[in-house]
């Protein structure tokens, strides 16, 4: 599985992929111990799509949620730029 098309999905689809890639776990790693797995890297594969949508139900969680109204791009005020002084200036004026 691919994150781009994992990312397309919605949250509740994810949490139900989440349970079925968990179950998937669960059974791979018992027909491994009934030596009944053929293809041991399924193991493998399975528990790291289950890394990857557990991972992209977080980053939807922890995202703030996108208004369409506050997407738009907004005029944002010109900062003033401060004047830096130097340690040279700085001592040239404690000397007077």
């Amino acid at each position: 599985m691919k994150a781009a098309d994992l990312r397309e999905k919605s949250v509740d689809d994810l949490r139900d992929l989440q349970k079925t890639l968990a179950r998937d776990v669960f059974q791979n790693r018992l027909k491994n111990f009934t030596n009944r797995l053929d293809d041991t890297s399924s193991m493998r594969k399975t528990r790291r799509d289950l890394a990857r949508v557990v991972t992209l139900i977080h980053e939807k969680a922890a995202a703030p949620p996108v208004d369409v109204a506050s997407a738009t791009p907004e005029a944002k005020p010109e900062k003033t730029a401060k004047k830096k002084s130097s340690a040279k200036a700085k001592q040239g004026s404690e000397a007077k």
